[in-house]
């Protein structure tokens, strides 16, 4: 299992929001907690079903998605 099948979209779960497998723990939930300012530690507390892996594998797809993303330059 890689990290990346950790996080899988439902269309019926956060309306298809990506999440951490077996949650309604999205990855935008997850990063924006830590973005904010909250220690791993403090999140795993907060959320017993994530582990530290899943928190790794949010960070793994927002790095996945960034790479993905296409860059088109505006023309003035």
């Amino acid at each position: 299992m890689t990290a990346l099948d950790r996080i899988t979209t439902d269309p019926t779960v956060r309306f298809g929001k990506p999440c951490v497998r077996g949650t309604r723990i999205s990855v935008a939930d997850v990063l924006g907690l830590l973005g904010s300012g909250v220690s791993e530690q403090d999140l795993l507390d907060d959320f017993p079903q994530l582990s530290h892996d899943d928190v790794l594998a949010c960070m793994a797809y927002a790095a996945e998605r960034e790479r993905a993303l296409v860059v088109t330059a505006l023309q003035a």
